[in-house]
């Protein structure tokens, strides 16, 4: 294993505080939770958005806190859930007379520890609710979830809802707009290799050199089935087909485009994955609103990428054109 590291331990602390000192003065940082929020944050007259998964997945979802997204995320340790403790640390912090809306990816260790913080934070008296993120198409259950995975298509549940949330939106109207990009929008990836976790210090699971996992989970988990590699524009076309025939998508729909890197993918492979995907959207009659190609929601240094589709109303297009600021810059 080949990685900048000091004590596996601190990987996660080391690396959110990184993010902290990178961005004085926007950030309020809280080591023994993981806690990264903004300085601006709580505010009584707008509904506080806070997520807390596994780290590994960056910029999921600590580089996602900013305006106009997350406000405050808490993470556990890699590809594992944040502790109860974190989890209520993060709702407490981030408490607000407006609310505060917890957004979960679909896992069973997510789900445990922030419904165990959610009720003790109710006990509290403190207005706090959920919304479970589910979008992956690959498998109907996985050894993580029981039902869908939440992977890349949380970032449009993070954007719409962060940029509702920044306009005083309440914390009915926030649940109504995360179960409607729910609900319309899918995601599937493939994986060329495994990853390593710091604290493992091995491969996660062995993929020979002429294979790939087709409907990776974002930890490693088995996916559809494993296959010999193909062409990029087969790959592309197997993704495809399952997301647009599974929502269905149909001619005439407009829609934003994701496709996401794993970590290890070179941007240069992912817009030629990304021209195929153009191609077929064209084909099927659908029109592109708005695309995204990147790194969003990764699996450390696997070599792979997603492919998400989420179909749009005037709504949801609004939101995702209304401006957002993350710590990541581009330049």
């Amino acid at each position: 294993m080949k990685k900048f590291l000091n004590d596996p331990n601190d990987f996660v602390a080391e690396m959110i505080e990184g993010v902290h000192l990178a961005n004085p003065g926007k950030f309020k940082y809280v080591p023994e939770f993981n806690l990264l929020y903004r300085s601006d944050r709580p505010d009584n007259s707008k509904v506080s958005l806070v997520q807390g998964s596994g780290s590994g997945h960056e910029p999921a979802h600590v580089m996602a806190v900013g305006p106009g997204m997350l406000d405050a995320a808490s993470p556990g340790a890699v590809f594992a859930a944040p502790p109860v403790d974190t989890c209520l640390a993060c709702i407490e912090a981030l408490k607000s007379d407006a609310g505060v809306l917890v957004l979960i990816n679909n896992y069973q260790g997510d789900r445990m520890s922030w419904d165990m913080a959610i009720e003790m934070a109710q006990a509290q008296g403190i207005k706090v609710e959920k919304f479970i993120i589910a979008d992956d198409v690959s498998v109907p259950n996985s050894t993580y979830s029981i039902g869908r995975r939440g992977v890349a298509g949380n970032f449009f549940v993070i954007k719409a809802c962060g940029a509702a949330a920044e306009r005083g939106a309440s914390l009915e109207e926030l649940l109504r707009i995360a179960d409607k990009v729910n609900s319309q929008v899918r995601s599937m990836g493939v994986a060329l290799t495994s990853c390593v976790p710091p604290l493992k210090g091995a491969q996660l699971f062995d993929i020979a050199e002429d294979e790939m996992e087709v409907g990776i989970g974002i930890h490693g988990e088995p996916g559809r089935r494993r296959d010999k590699l193909k062409a990029a524009d087969a790959i592309v076309d197997e993704m495809f087909d399952a997301i647009a025939s599974d929502l269905p998508f149909k001619s005439g729909d407009r829609i934003a485009m994701m496709v996401n890197g794993l970590g290890g993918t070179p941007i240069s492979e992912l817009y030629l994955l990304y021209r195929r995907a153009a191609q077929r959207a064209q084909k099927a009659g659908l029109t592109v609103v708005r695309n995204y190609v990147g790194e969003y929601c990764t699996s450390l240094e696997m070599a792979g990428a997603s492919l998400t589709l989420l179909r749009l109303d005037a709504e949801l297009e609004d939101l995702l054109a209304a401006p957002a600021e993350i710590p990541i810059r581009v330049f």
